[in-house]
């Protein structure tokens, strides 16, 4: 298919494979965070997360749609080869008949499912995790394969008849006593169309425009799922998790529930107040994310409390919290 080897090499004398790679992988960990920390009612744009904490997210979110999209293109070039390889040995009436209609009429039912999901909001697919940009971008590839395949096959009558071999429904040959009859001339076949370059570069253009956008449009989904998901894995470690505690020279005014301030008036205390049962979930732009070890969607509340020489971090594990609680200072 010269058409698409034409448009890879247009397509990537435009745009460098190493910085497209790279915004997308910022996309997606960018996608995500944003989504792990919105569970916690935290705008991740206040945290000053760079390009480099983006990019070590998006492995986490992309992982298994490059796995399944490898897994994916594997199959369909194995199956490709087969198919060539039944062509090979004469398997074509039978294709034409059978697996051209079948893909066409796949392919136009799952991209028609797609584009209704585009339109429309409340269309079915939408509720499911990641179907309608599937939808879409399976039907454009095999329509485009259908398109392809059946371009590449000769017309169908020259399939029904080969060249070389004859036909039971053939005239009977002329009785000896009656003169034969000259040949009728056979009418040349027109030659097929050419098909323009810039119209083969069009073509897969937009299949790749579709397909492309349908994928960054699923693994957005996805990476959104896992958002949720890390941070709802997150909240169910809490009860074991290991608990930061935090002193600060004067009261940080915390009232959520499930933390507890504790006043020591001893004068040799540097840090008098003192926080308990709390979790801290990242530490970024000189600032920590903490929340209750409690923390619930409907009860629960996010801290961000700065780094500073006034605040004073401790982490106690699991196994020792029967140390909290103490008025030690």
């Amino acid at each position: 298919m010269p058409g698409i080897r034409r448009f890879g090499a247009l397509f990537g004398a435009v745009v460098a494979p190493t910085s497209f790679v790279t915004g997308l992988l910022y996309y997606f960990g960018l996608n995500q965070a944003y989504w792990f920390y919105a569970y916690f009612g935290v705008d991740a744009t206040m945290l000053g997360l760079g390009t480099t904490d983006y990019l070590v997210i998006s492995v986490d979110s992309l992982f298994v749609p490059m796995v399944v999209t490898a897994a994916a293109g594997l199959a369909a070039f194995w199956g490709h080869d087969l198919l060539r390889a039944r062509l090979a040995a004469g398997a074509r009436p039978h294709m034409l008949r059978t697996l051209v209609p079948a893909l066409g009429g796949v392919g136009f039912l799952l991209a028609l499912a797609g584009f209704w999901s585009v339109l429309d909001d409340r269309f079915f697919l939408r509720g499911h995790l990641a179907a309608a940009p599937l939808c879409l971008a399976i039907g454009v590839v095999l329509l485009a394969y259908t398109l392809q395949l059946r371009r590449s096959l000769p017309p169908e009558d020259d399939v029904s008849h080969p060249r070389g071999t004859s036909d039971d429904t053939s005239d009977p040959p002329t009785p000896p006593d009656q003169p034969e009859e000259p040949p009728v001339p056979s009418t040349p076949r027109p030659p097929e169309p050419v098909r323009q370059e810039w119209a083969a570069l069009a073509e897969w253009a937009v299949v790749f425009v579709l397909v492309g956008l349908s994928l960054i449009w699923a693994a957005s989904d996805y990476a959104a799922a896992v958002g949720r998901g890390r941070a709802q894995h997150l909240v169910s470690t809490f009860p074991t998790s290991t608990t930061a505690v935090v002193r600060s020279e004067r009261s940080l005014g915390i009232e959520a529930a499930g933390v507890r301030e504790l006043h020591c008036h001893g004068a040799k205390s540097a840090y008098p107040y003192r926080y308990e049962g709390l979790v801290l979930v990242i530490q970024s732009a000189n600032q920590y994310v903490l929340l209750p070890q409690t923390w619930t969607p409907q009860t629960g509340v996010a801290l961000i409390i700065p780094r500073t020489d006034s605040v004073r971090l401790e982490f106690v594990p699991y196994t020792a919290l029967g140390v909290l609680g103490r008025s030690t200072c």
